[in-house]
């Protein structure tokens, strides 16, 4: 192949994805509507993804965020999860923001928006204490970040998850004997952490020692990487008919939930990224750190709250209504971290 076809072939390859990038808000925004209207008009179909459970973990969910994860660490090498790991500065930051900020502040804004509702206060201070281990990796693919950091930082947060989820519960919600789903989280860690990154560094050599790495770059990662876009529209619709009904029917319900965690997401992602920013930190580490501290890991709230208050509660229904507002939410973060790339890291002023 000449020289001119190849330039031509991999324009043809830009021209392709850059089209797809520009409309995939609304191929979101379409899914959500849909999702929607089929739990408003046909519930069974929600009702029936929602029965389909293995240890609290939704299997179709669960399956879906799979195909999410892989494209998003097929692409990392081990070298540079070691050169992520010289750097440690997000990594702490991300553990300041998921554990020693997010729990009091949702707290903070659940009492003040929502006083004299203790469940829904519940169930919002609950999704502010999960922090996300799962869909958090492909908006940070999406956004262009430094996945071997990414990877790193979720996989200590899911760690921690496990010693400090039950007590900070406890502490913030004043119950005490927090049921910690930990049938969830540690398959949740298997699934969406453990079996992810194992296949594709397995997938990677192997297809690298057999057609190259010219090949995995040009045909094998632009392929997996629409397996990806394809499961998360599959997951919009699945997860928003799970309460399509609800929404459609109660709007304003939904509004006075979505408040505090609007809030919520906005102070996080603020102060985060602005942190990055003024700390000098190249672009890659700024957003990772600002998508890992501004979203949850709803499973195990959803979970915890529909053992405490039960599966008809106000704590439960609190609980779901934060992953709908999180997928526009993280959406426009990308779309904010992608449009202000340019000013990072920060340009000191001369002396």
């Amino acid at each position: 192949m000449s020289t001119l076809e190849t330039k031509e072939e991999h324009l043809k390859k830009e021209l392709s994805l850059g089209l797809w990038e520009k409309y995939l808000t609304l191929w979101i925004a379409l899914c959500i509507v849909a999702g929607l209207l089929v739990g408003r008009f046909f519930p069974q179909f929600g009702q029936f993804m929602d029965s389909l459970k293995f240890a609290q973990l939704s299997i179709p969910i669960g399956v879906l965020l799979f195909f999410m994860m892989y494209p998003t660490v097929v692409g990392i090498r081990f070298s540079d999860v070691k050169n992520a790991a010289r750097n440690p500065k997000p990594l702490l930051v991300t553990i300041i923001a998921n554990w020693v900020i997010a729990p009091p502040l949702m707290t903070l804004l659940a009492n003040t928006f929502l006083a004299g509702n203790p469940q829904y206060i519940a169930g919002v201070i609950l999704l502010g204490l999960s922090p996300c281990t799962a869909m958090v990796m492909w908006w940070m693919f999406l956004a262009k970040g430094d996945m071997a950091q990414g990877l790193i930082n979720t996989a200590i947060n899911a760690l921690l998850m496990l010693g400090l989820y039950a007590p900070l519960a406890a502490f913030y919600l004043g119950v005490s004997s927090i049921p910690v789903p930990w049938d969830l989280i540690a398959i949740s860690v298997l699934v969406f952490i453990a079996l992810p990154v194992a296949s594709g560094a397995l997938s990677r050599r192997l297809i690298i020692q057999k057609k190259g790495e010219e090949w995995f770059k040009d045909v094998y990662n632009p392929a997996v990487g629409k397996i990806s876009i394809v499961a998360l529209l599959l997951t919009l619709i699945v997860l928003f008919s799970f309460q399509g009904q609800t929404i459609l029917e109660n709007p304003a319900l939904v509004g006075y939930l979505a408040l505090p965690n609007l809030l919520h997401y906005a102070i996080m992602i603020a102060w985060t990224y602005s942190l990055g920013y003024f700390l000098g930190w190249k672009y890659e580490s700024a957003i990772d750190t600002t998508l890992i501290g501004s979203s949850s890991h709803f499973e195990v709230a959803i979970a915890v709250a529909t053992t405490l208050y039960g599966i008809n509660s106000g704590a439960a229904l609190a609980t779901v209504i934060g992953p709908l507002m999180e997928v526009p939410l993280m959406l426009s973060l990308v779309k904010l971290g992608l449009r202000t790339r340019k000013y990072f890291p920060r340009k000191k002023l001369p002396a």
